[in-house]
């Protein structure tokens, strides 16, 4: 798609040069400007020659047209393979491509992963409904995607479930997401004492032998989360 832009662009330069230094040495040189006006030959080659430069124009601006087009079509399509349609963050699909990137390949040490679970969303459902449900659930994914801003990848792993993976990972890291998400939600849940939003989290990092792949490292988030929300 950039390739062909650029091509596009170089030939609407072109043609721009080409079309302005006509336009000079047809009113710049007397003689050629006489030769088109008193000969109805050479005025005759004149006018197919910028018909030929119009429809270039015109050509250009339907392929730059149609370029944009097709651009805002792949980026609708991607949104809609990636994103998750509810909150716009990576949906279950993009998360799988994304530890796919790591797969049969070492754990990087320096790579950790934070599962988030609202652990309150059915009991919400039952007192707001399900619109009151997918509600809080933007919302908490807005915070989910502050917190994760520049620090980590963020992907909504099922219906209540949320996983952070961070790559050139650090104990601040992982404490400074967790401190922003814990501030965001309280903030939120004092102004909306009707649906207050509990959740519980897991994380996973600098583990023993034992994990040695990222699925591994994100299944032991998980575990961590569900054990938290069972306590």
């Amino acid at each position: 798609m950039n390739r062909f832009y650029i091509i596009k662009t170089i030939q609407l330069i072109v043609t721009i040069g080409v079309t302005t230094a006509t336009l000079l040495i047809v009113f710049l040189n007397r003689d050629v400007y006489s030769m088109i006006a008193q000969d109805s030959g050479v005025r005759l080659l004149a006018i197919f020659l910028w018909i030929v430069l119009g429809l270039s124009f015109i050509f250009l601006y339907f392929d730059f047209h149609s370029y944009t087009d097709l651009k805002r079509e792949n980026t609708e399509l991607d949104n809609a393979i990636y994103s998750d349609a509810l909150t716009g963050i990576a949906n279950r699909y993009s998360l799988d491509v994304y530890i796919g990137q790591f797969l049969k390949k070492p754990l990087p040490k320096d790579m950790g992963c934070v599962t988030v679970e609202i652990t309150n969303l059915s009991e919400i459902n039952i007192k707001k409904g399900h619109g009151g449900g997918d509600a809080v659930i933007q919302s908490f994914s807005d915070f989910l995607q502050q917190a994760a801003h520049g620090v980590c990848f963020i992907g909504r792993n099922g219906g209540n479930k949320f996983v952070a993976i961070f790559r050139e990972c650090s104990e601040k890291k992982l404490q400074t997401f967790l401190d922003s998400l814990k501030t965001q939600t309280e903030e939120y849940n004092g102004s909306h004492p009707e649906t207050i939003v509990k959740y519980s989290t897991g994380t996973a990092f600098e583990e023993d032998s034992s994990v040695q792949t990222l699925t591994e490292l994100v299944a032991l988030s998980d575990r961590r989360a569900a054990q938290a929300a069972d306590k």
